[in-house]
């Protein structure tokens, strides 16, 4: 059994952050509905063809659901709406601001019908104030909650290369629906949860902004080196390739100069003494680092860090995490089916002992819209009515 076994979201979702949080509700036992637009589907269909002719981004966030097509703004979709989220847990919409409340899907407008009913809305800046209604991309939220000025060169703001203010909205979103099941197994109702994809990403940015507290000078961006603790980032052996590292403390620092450049007396030096100064002098400092590991490899390199417990890591790329040994030695993968055939998938990262996670297909446009509607009891010559009119 798992925890979300009996439990039905209804998901009125596109891209990444809805679909994302829904998926994690699946993992757990959800049955997730994915309503899709006729024809099209969800768009994030379509923005690559990477893995068999599928979307790189949909095949990630949308395994183990079933798909109906609907058009929300058809009149006849009405009956078909009531009928679904009459009998759903969790309504779940990232819509365009203000969408989901025109077509009558608000907590309050539903609560009459489905008093139990949990409505999450996932939007750019929130349900108020005054950027409600601005559109807001990944990128465009990264730029407005300050994360491009700590991330890339002191010349040159980079954004993250994986779209992490839709994970964390994503994230928030099904934490907080988890939390809104349990509050009602002891209240018996439903709640409305705002989450705002700005104020998830000015949550994560809480280190910078406290760093840069009363006025401070925030952290300086350090490409992949870390801002404020040095040595911490990648370095580059006598055979060219890089191996990242860290030091966390006095203990370590002592350890690298003596075990790892086998310098002991540089462990004293004023100059280097605290992280402060190491940070204040990092460029003499990695001139010394980089002198001492020009004649080692990066495996020669990584093995005197790893005898001295000094914390390291390879600078992979995808195809190096494809095929990773701790991945491999852990059973990470298994196989789930698509409309293309079995594609390899990640099992979820928090493992748990007391039952296995729903690992199910990826579904096609509107596979599951005919055995959907029959289930809520659409009779056939109206099914045939809507396919007829486009509706679904």
């Amino acid at each position: 059994m798992r925890p979300l076994d009996g439990i039905t979201v209804v998901s009125f979702e596109h891209a990444i952050a809805a679909p994302f949080a829904t998926r994690q509700l699946a993992d757990m036992g959800a049955r997730v509905i994915k309503v899709e637009r006729p024809g099209t589907g969800d768009f994030a269909r379509h923005y690559d063809s990477r893995v068999k002719g599928m979307a790189s981004h949909f095949v990630w966030t949308n395994r183990s659901k079933e798909s109906l097509t609907l058009d929300l703004k058809h009149p006849q979709a009405a009956p078909v709406l009531a009928a679904l989220l009459g009998r759903a847990d969790v309504l779940v919409q990232n819509l365009a601001p203000g969408a989901a409340a025109r077509l009558g899907l608000s907590r309050a407008a539903l609560a009459k019908a489905n008093p139990g009913l949990i409505v999450c809305n996932i939007s750019g800046y929130g349900e108020d104030g005054p950027d409600r209604d601005r559109k807001a991309y990944d990128l465009l939220i990264q730029s407005e909650a300050g994360f491009l000025s700590t991330t890339g060169t002191p010349e040159v703001a980079a954004k993250a290369g994986i779209s992490v203010a839709d994970i964390a909205a994503g994230m928030y979103a099904y934490s907080s629906i988890l939390g809104a099941l349990l509050q009602r197994g002891k209240t018996g109702q439903g709640a409305s949860i705002d989450v705002s994809m700005f104020e998830c990403m000015a949550e994560w940015m809480g280190y910078p902004m406290y760093y840069a507290f009363d006025g401070a000078p925030p952290p300086t961006r350090a490409g992949a080196s870390h801002a404020t603790i040095y040595p911490y980032g990648p370095f580059v052996a006598g055979d060219g390739k890089t191996v990242m590292l860290g030091l966390q403390n006095e203990r370590e620092w002592q350890l690298f100069c003596e075990k790892v450049l086998q310098q002991p007396g540089l462990a004293t030096a004023e100059a280097f003494k605290g992280n402060a100064a190491r940070s204040a002098h990092k460029t003499d400092l990695a001139a010394i680092i980089h002198t001492a590991f020009a004649p080692l490899t990066a495996a020669e390199v990584t093995a005197r860090l790893d005898a001295a417990g000094i914390a390291n890591a390879r600078l992979n790329e995808m195809a190096d995490l494809w095929a990773h040994r701790q991945l491999q030695a852990r059973n990470a993968w298994v196989e789930v089916n698509s409309p293309v055939g079995p594609l390899p998938a990640l099992l979820p990262p928090a493992r748990n002992d007391a039952f296995a996670p729903r690992m199910e297909a990826i579904p096609d446009v509107g596979e599951h819209s005919m055995s959907l509607l029959e289930e809520l009891g659409i009779t056939a010559e109206t099914i045939a009515l809507l396919q007829r009119d486009g509706a679904i």
